[in-house]
């Protein structure tokens, strides 16, 4: 069975010979080629080169088509990001920078000619000549209710959300359901078939219950009816969201969850249960300082809570550049071993 197949096995608890094992290296890639983080992430083929090497090297079964998250504030007019090659690229120059600007503040006609998307497109053209028949390829999609933070920073968008007035709070967010609706167009008629829906905001982490039932799953909705939720996974960066996973079925229909380290599995895997997909995800952070032997033990802990049962895969983070090279090679090797079905 290709990679491919054996996510679709775990999805639907279809008989595969083992699980899926997801392996997230984003910002490796510029390492890869021994090249600047700025440079690099400028040409969307060497951000596919990387992806396939590492996927060569590692054995893992996604190849991811992120660039950085800032790339959606590029596409939306910010005129500067922070690179640095020890670390993420960030956005360092807010399009928003007080409420006023709301108003001026518009989304492109068509997000596909803009300037920044030529990079994302030459990356996801080559991944789906060279796997798309054959493994998952990931984008991301930030929700519209997150996607202000990127536009005027946490701490405004923050306010605005939960104090500021409700026309201009709504006023921004129909334009941010705009941008995700073409955004997520365009990645999936690009060659995506994987969607990591990012919504820190879904997490009760963030935000309570009620403000996620009345505030921000009817822009989810929003966000999300058009095209369905078949290659949608719910993601809440690395915040645990076992409180809304029945919510979360019920209201938006996503059936696979990437799950928080920080969450408790085995409640998650019993809420799910064969509704849908259960990623259950280790602790990346803490790898860093890991020892091989404790990686792989860990590995073990969350795979065999996890596969019983099927509709399960493994995954990480986004694996910090700090962590070891022998650590990621552990914990995918310990995937495979642990993660046998047959």
């Amino acid at each position: 069975m290709t990679p491919l197949e054996i996510l679709a096995a775990a999805i639907n608890g279809d008989p595969a010979p083992r699980i899926p094992i997801f392996c997230n290296l984003l910002d490796q890639g510029a390492r890869e080629l021994n090249m600047h983080s700025q440079d690099y992430f400028a040409r969307g083929e060497c951000v596919a080169e990387a992806q396939l090497r590492m996927l060569k090297r590692f054995g893992h079964d996604n190849a991811w088509s992120l660039h950085y998250v800032g790339k959606e504030a590029e596409l939306l007019g910010c005129q500067k990001i922070l690179f640095a090659d020890d670390g993420v690229p960030n956005v360092e120059d807010f399009v928003i920078k007080n409420w006023d600007d709301i108003a001026k503040f518009e989304v492109p006609t068509d997000i596909t000619q803009h300037q920044a998307w030529q990079a994302i497109d030459d990356c996801l053209a080559i991944l789906r000549a060279e796997i798309g028949q054959t493994h998952a390829i990931c984008a991301y999609v930030t929700a519209s209710t997150t996607l202000p933070a990127l536009l005027m920073g946490m701490d405004k968008w923050m306010e605005l959300f939960l104090t500021g007035p409700v026309d201009l709070r709504d006023e921004l967010l129909r334009k941010c359901v705009d941008f995700f609706h073409q955004h997520i167009n365009a990645l999936r008629a690009a060659g995506a078939n994987v969607l990591m829906y990012s919504t820190p905001f879904g997490s009760p982490y963030f935000v309570g219950n009620k403000i996620i039932e009345e505030n921000v799953l009817p822009w989810m909705k929003l966000d999300l009816q058009p095209g369905g939720v078949a290659d949608v996974v719910y993601y809440c960066g690395m915040a645990p969201f076992n409180g809304v996973i029945d919510l979360v079925f019920d209201q938006l229909g996503i059936t696979s969850h990437y799950i928080s380290p920080l969450a408790d599995l085995a409640e998650a895997k019993r809420l799910i249960n064969t509704r849908g997909l259960t990623c259950g995800v280790i602790d990346d952070i803490k790898m860093i300082h890991w020892t091989e032997a404790e990686t792989k033990a860990e590995v073990k802990r969350i795979v065999e809570i996890g596969k019983q049962g099927g509709h399960f895969l493994f995954g990480n983070g986004v694996m910090p550049l700090a962590v070891p090279e022998v650590n990621i090679k552990a914990m995918i090797t310990a995937a495979f071993e642990y993660g046998q079905l047959t």
